[in-house]
């Protein structure tokens, strides 16, 4: 399942923010682009599918909610790359934790890029069950970069027997008594209902408009490209001293911007409007890629991570699995575009306001008892220090040997 990732990695080991790490976060650039632009760039082929088959939206929105729920929810298939690389890339980097997460999710939009165009060819060459059959072939390029992913070795005597670890738990179900992390699952999954909506219709949406289908499918490459940029300017933004402690408001405004857009793009037209709400959804869509981990990294911490990311998944997988279908059952039933997306646009919108509020009722006050405890163990506001007994607290160090024993605060 999700949740079932064990991190047997050492506590107490210093992320190196380099060295092999860049290995890793190349490694977990190529297994994020294949995981998350596969499951949306196989709607190239939905209209084939349509057509082969004989069955509605609905039934074809089922293939990008399963491969996106079998990535997030059982563990199986890619997912046994994309949740071991996350947990690995937040061990080798710390202070460059926010930079690499950004540079990681950029996979996506440029895999995304790249397999769209590619998939219509594959299809309009050999059709979809042979493209189907190529992009399998390219998705075992993962296990390439699995063996890319080293534990940290924790420093230690060259001999002697090892130190024994606490025994791990396969799924550390405390998180949940963090408030932080269940206001945080509960937004995710909302959101996660209408995220991955547009990028599933918007192919239908401009091939149902008359345009040829090689265009159509350009749109993702359009919405990957401006993507592309979004994730490491919004991990290079969120890696600033100051902005770092508000990055839970920083992804709030993010889905938030997210949802905005696509209510603002469900009164599209004509190919020049998709192209502008494809470039809209990039820059939106790419903060919420690049911040979503960085984000609950924050909340629960390292150690607790893991287990984390595997729940938070888990829940996900079983909006994923509603979010799309329900988008081309309603397409079935009214045949109108615009109300899919104005359905995944609020529903995104709902959950940056359940992030946004449950963080400043919920998280930003501290209990009083917390309160009290600091303000007690200050120093009185009234208490001077004259600066002859300082002077004598830093020379009070005896002579030895003749010698002077240097401090740290009196040496030059």
């Amino acid at each position: 399942m999700g949740g079932a990732v064990v991190d047997e990695g050492p506590t107490g080991i210093k992320a190196p923010d380099g060295g092999w790490g860049w290995a890793v976060l190349f490694g977990c650039f190529v297994i994020t682009g294949f995981s998350y632009a596969f499951p949306k760039a196989v709607s190239v082929f939905f209209k084939e599918l349509m057509r082969e088959f004989g069955i509605g939206y609905s039934d074809t929105a089922w293939i990008s909610s399963i491969l996106l729920a079998m990535l997030y929810g059982t563990g199986l298939g890619l997912a046994l790359n994309f949740q071991p690389s996350l947990i690995m890339l937040n061990r080798y980097f710390n202070k460059r934790r926010p930079m690499a997460n950004g540079l990681a999710a950029a996979g996506s939009p440029v895999f995304l890029c790249a397999l769209s165009p590619l998939g219509q060819l594959l299809q309009d060459r050999y059709g979809w069950r042979g493209g189907f059959l190529i992009l399998g072939g390219l998705l075992l390029n993962c296990c390439v970069c699995a063996a890319l992913m080293r534990p940290l070795q924790a420093p230690g005597p060259a001999s002697g027997p090892a130190p024994q670890r606490p025994p791990h738990r396969l799924l550390d179900l405390s998180v949940f008594r963090d408030r932080g992390f269940v206001i945080y699952a509960v937004a995710a999954s909302i959101m996660v209902l209408g995220l991955f909506v547009p990028p599933v219709f918007v192919v239908s949406y401009a091939k149902d408009l008359g345009v040829p289908d090689t265009q159509a499918a350009f749109l993702l490459t359009v919405l990957g490209f401006i993507d592309i940029f979004a994730r490491p300017t919004a991990g290079f933004i969120t890696g600033l001293k100051k902005v770092r402690p508000y990055s839970v408001y920083l992804f709030s405004f993010s889905m938030f911007f997210n949802g905005f857009t696509d209510l603002t793009g469900s009164t599209a037209s004509d190919y020049g409007g998709l192209v502008v709400f494809c470039i809209f959804f990039g820059i939106s869509y790419g903060m919420v890629g690049a911040l979503q981990f960085e984000v609950l990294m924050a909340i629960v911490g390292t150690q607790k991570f893991s287990s984390a990311i595997g729940l938070v998944l888990l829940l996900e997988a079983i909006a994923v699995l509603i979010g799309p279908p329900s988008g081309g059952k309603l397409l079935d039933a009214t045949h109108v575009y615009q109300y899919v997306f104005v359905l995944a646009g609020a529903e995104v919108l709902a959950s940056s306001l359940v992030l946004v509020l449950g963080n400043f009722f919920c998280i930003r006050k501290r209990p009083e008892a917390a309160v009290e405890e600091e303000e007690r163990r200050k120093p009185p506001a009234d208490v001077r220090v004259d600066s002859r007994e300082v002077e004598h607290f830093l020379k009070a160090e005896p002579e030895k040997n003749g010698e002077v024993v240097h401090t740290p605060e009196t040496s030059v």
